[in-house]
């Protein structure tokens, strides 16, 4: 048995057989993403996917009170299964078979999640889901009770109420399934209360050693899989003009108001080096429990796109109002959300209204009718630009 990861660990080297998971050091140099962290977000996208396709067919079907609702229950059990892998991986991740194969186990716990949530959307159904969820906590609490064999005091301490609260809150979303599912609605909130509090219980004892750098970019990766949705779903714009010709004029703004969309995302999330805030658990769990609303957001924003595309083919039955604000809600409130979690601490004077304002700019560009998309990307554009502009500035003076 090693004491240590091998050399190489994670990024392509040799595996060890079996190690002691003993916890990474915070200052580490080089500390990036493993390609088996790439390799369990990509299989996110399989969930997101399903997500996106129901609160479309929601929305354009004029049911859009039950389709965000649903989006918002299902979008959380896939957001909050990638944030304990992720902090828990940045803290232990010693890279040997046995972490392998129970990462391979959550892996196989996000498709079951992603399997059920049309049931979930459509009918209230959370069964298939919530198996799926059970993968991903059996593998993680085993995953905690190893880090917690190899660590004394309070590390050990902390590692056990993690253990402790993943299988306590577990259970309770079994027992649920046991109730009429009208009863979802009501239970679901405190018990996804109850999930995110479960950090703040474990760590009183000490600090988990998640490492700054490497959780800043596991976010922007995961931020870039999510704005990956909105680019689908504007190719699904020009493919839909290059099918109905007739729909052209309307379909290519569309097309390009999205793309300028999220190019503008992309640009205004990667405006920070957010490795530099995140020091402690007081910065860190505001930061990481915002990102619900800007992964939700930003995927969101693909799923309006395409509402936008079957208004626009008269294949959805919503006004055209409301298809806008299918793709302009979601858009203010990822700026909105990035500028209150993620950017903030770093702007100064002027450069704290770009966001603020850009958002209400593109939500104006709801009124703009047919070109209502188009409009919403000017104002992300022009919102970039401005922020630039101040950055500039403030650097030269």
């Amino acid at each position: 048995m090693s004491s240590r990861p091998a050399l190489g660990a994670g990024h392509g080297g040799p595996v060890t057989l079996l190690t002691r998971m003993v916890a990474r050091s915070r200052d580490e140099e080089h500390r990036a993403a493993t390609p088996l962290e790439l390799f369990f977000d990509l299989c996110f996208v399989v969930a997101v996917a399903q997500a996106g396709a129901r609160l479309v067919h929601a929305i354009a079907e004029g049911e859009w009170q039950h389709g965000i609702l649903s989006y918002l229950i299902v979008f959380f059990a896939i957001w909050w299964a990638w944030v304990n892998f992720s902090w828990f991986a940045s803290a232990y991740d010693c890279d040997d078979v046995p972490y392998r194969l129970l990462t391979l186990v959550q892996i196989v716990g996000v498709l079951v999640l992603a399997a059920g949530i049309p049931a979930a959307f459509d009918r209230g159904e959370f069964l298939v889901s919530v198996i799926g969820y059970l993968f991903m906590r059996l593998a993680l609490t085993v995953q905690w009770l190893r880090a917690a064999r190899n660590a004394h005091g309070p590390a050990r301490t902390t590692a056990l109420r993690y253990a402790a609260g993943l299988v306590v809150v577990q259970l309770a979303w079994v027992l649920l399934l046991l109730a009429p599912s009208p009863v979802w609605l009501f239970a679901f909130w405190p018990l996804a209360l109850a999930e995110i509090l479960v950090p703040a219980f474990a760590e009183r004892s000490q600090q988990t050693p998640w490492h700054a750098r490497h959780i800043g970019e596991r976010y922007g990766l995961f931020t870039i899989i999510m704005l990956g949705e909105t680019v689908a779903a504007a190719t699904v714009a020009v493919q839909s003009a290059v099918d109905d010709s007739a729909a052209l004029a309307d379909l290519l703004p569309i097309a390009a108001g999205g793309l300028v969309i999220v190019f503008a995302a992309f640009w205004i999330y990667f405006a920070v080096p957010v490795h530099e805030y995140l020091q402690s658990n007081r910065e860190s769990f505001a930061w990481g429990y915002g990102h619900y609303v800007i992964f939700g957001s930003a995927a969101a924003i693909g799923a309006g796109i395409e509402v936008a595309v079957e208004q626009a083919t008269h294949h959805a039955h919503v006004s055209l109002l409301t298809a806008s604000l299918a793709v302009t809600v979601p858009t203010a409130l990822f700026m909105l959300t990035v500028w209150l979690v993620h950017v903030r601490h770093f702007k100064r004077g002027a450069e704290q209204l770009v966001l603020p304002v850009g958002a209400l700019l593109v939500l104006a560009a709801s009124f703009a009718g047919h070109w209502a998309v188009p409009v919403a990307g000017l104002a992300s554009a022009v919102t970039v630009a401005c922020g630039l502009q101040l950055a500039t500035r403030r650097e030269v003076l």
